[in-house]
This record gives C-alpha cells, structure tokens and sequence, in this order.
C-alpha cells in the first residue's frame, strides 16, 4: 500500500482559550515538495511541529510515514526517518563542515555519508572550513546538511530562506530542487509568494489558523481560470483600429487585451501578425499572481471573520 507521506485531517490545537491551529486539513504525496504558505501567527509551524511528534494536538488525527507522531512507541522510529530543519540552528562556530557533519551522523543507525551530504549541500570546496566563516547561505546549506544526514524520507524546512539576501535564498532553493530530485519528500513552512512559486508542487494556504485554499501554485484558488492580460508593444506604423482583437494603450507604446478566452485571442492577434509581418515585441500572458490570489483569500477571511464577530456584538447581544 502506498502510504502518503502526511496525512492531516481537522487538525487542532488550543492553549487554553488561545486557538493555534483550527480544522486544518491536507495531505503531502511521497517525492513532492509541498509549502505551507501563510502570515506570521497562521500556525504553520504549530502544525508542523505536531507532524514533527514534538507538539501534542487538541483534535484531528494526524499521520506521518503512516503513524501517528504522536504514538510513544513508534516515535523513536520516526525521528530516524524524518529531517528537521528549523529556522535557527546552533551549530559550533569554530567546528568545521566536516567535523559538525561527522559528529551528527553517529546519531542515526544508517546515515548517509559524510561525503555525500557534503557534495549534495553543494560544499564540498568548503568542507574543512570553519562554520563561522560561512556565508549566511552556506551556514543555511550545514542546517540542511545536518538535516539529511539520517537520510530521511521527509524533510521539514521551517521558513528555509528567513532574513536571506537574494544570493543566499537562491542557493536554498537550488539545495531543496535538489533533494526532492533524488526522491525526498520536503515539507516547507513559508510567507514568500515567489518561493512557493519557485518550489512547491502544492500548496496550502493557512489563515486565521485554517486552511483557506488548496491547489498547485498555478491553480490555487481559480487562478488558472478567469481573465487574462496580453500585453505587447503596438507594431510601428500600426494603429488601435487595425488590429484584430479590441485593445487599449499603456505606457511605452506597449497595448494590454483583457480576455477570458486566451485561445481565440491569441490565434487571431498571431494569425494576424503572421500575415502581415507585424512584430509583436515584448508579447506576454499575464494571470493574476499569486500575490493577488493570497491576499484575495486572506484579506476575504479576514473581511468575514469582522462580519462575524460584528454580528455577535449587536443589537441582539451575545448567543
């Protein structure tokens, strides 16, 4: 039986009165990259802790590798099957890459080796360097090293590229691209649109400590449906009346056609081109971004999540 590598099902947890997570639900397949995306306080990480068997849940029922992290006597087994890495990791700054790696694979029964760890994290020129003479980016590279040295078959990354220059959040991605190229199972904490987009197969969207949309990063939340832009830079000598499709000027002498039937548009616009040797410089399909989908989610519960408590605070007093 091919079991998912997390199964999440109405997940919650609650600190007294506080709620961290609510209803939470999703499900991770083995060998993909899957990114919690979601604010500060959303309860990414609660949940991934929870998944991780180092937090108890209030409700739901949980499973990773097909148990329940929470079970005492399968535990000890999963903590050799999973990777954890967290935000910060306190590594020896005068330990090189080498020595730190060395010392932490004789904590698992049958670790990769160093070597290998060494090269897949793309450091082997820097292997007996001292860690604090690592750029942030590879201090980040040891924390993932360190993460894959038991060889696991899921990997947590608690927000991977936090405080990162560009260079150094590109060089994550290019480790995490990596892994799950030989077959590891990443699970991703993050708030970074660009970095769902670069990764993920898959997508969940935490708000209000739920779950307000699932999908690819392409699809999520209808954004492979609806309308379109086409954007490209109007033919010298042409003008707005001769083109095929209806459009309306920006700036630079580029035009924009807005359109929910792409296919149609665009085979008249090239045909014509084609036929008239028109150039369309600059041509492009522009859907609403991520960004756009996200905060039309979020900003959408939280508009309704005010309805709600307006509701309860008026007139007819509480029920």
């Amino acid at each position: 039986m091919n079991v998912q590598a997390v199964s999440v099902e109405h997940l919650s947890k609650s600190y007294g009165d506080t709620v961290a997570v609510r209803d939470v639900s999703f499900e991770v397949e083995r060998g993909e990259v899957f990114a919690l995306l979601g604010p500060n306080g959303a309860g990414k990480t609660t949940t991934v802790e929870i998944l991780e068997g180092f937090r108890d849940r209030s409700g739901g029922r949980v499973q990773t590798l097909g148990v329940d992290p929470a079970d005492r006597s399968t535990q000890r087994w999963l903590r050799t099957q999973i990777g954890v890495v967290l935000q910060e990791l306190a590594v020896e700054p005068y330990y090189t890459v080498r020595q730190v790696l060395s010392r932490n694979a004789g904590y698992y029964p049958s670790p990769r080796p160093v070597d290998e760890v060494i090269e897949l994290i793309g450091l082997s020129e820097k292997a007996n360097d001292r860690i604090k003479k690592l750029s942030g980016g590879q201090q980040r590279r040891v924390d993932v090293g360190l993460g894959i040295m038991g060889n696991p078959e899921v990997l947590f990354l608690d927000e991977p590229t936090i405080g990162f220059d560009p260079s150094g959040r590109r060089e994550t991605w290019e480790l995490i691209k990596r892994l799950s190229s030989v077959g590891t199972t990443v699970l991703l904490t993050t708030h970074y649109m660009d970095e769902v987009e670069a990764l993920a197969d898959r997508v969940a969207v935490l708000f209000g400590q739920g779950v307000v949309a699932t999908g690819t990063p392409s699809s999520i939340g209808g954004r492979d449906l609806g309308a379109v832009t086409i954007r490209f830079k109007l033919p010298e000598g042409v003008t707005l009346d001769e083109l095929p499709v209806p459009a309306q000027p920006v700036e630079d002498g580029h035009v924009e056609i807005h359109t929910e039937d792409e296919i149609t548009v665009l085979h008249d616009l090239t045909g014509w081109a084609l036929a008239g040797s028109h150039p369309l410089q600059g041509l492009s399909v522009l859907r609403v971004s991520l960004e756009d989908i996200y905060l039309g989610l979020t900003q959408g519960e939280s508009q309704e999540r005010d309805d709600r408590d307006s509701e309860r605070v008026g007139g007819t007093g509480p029920r």
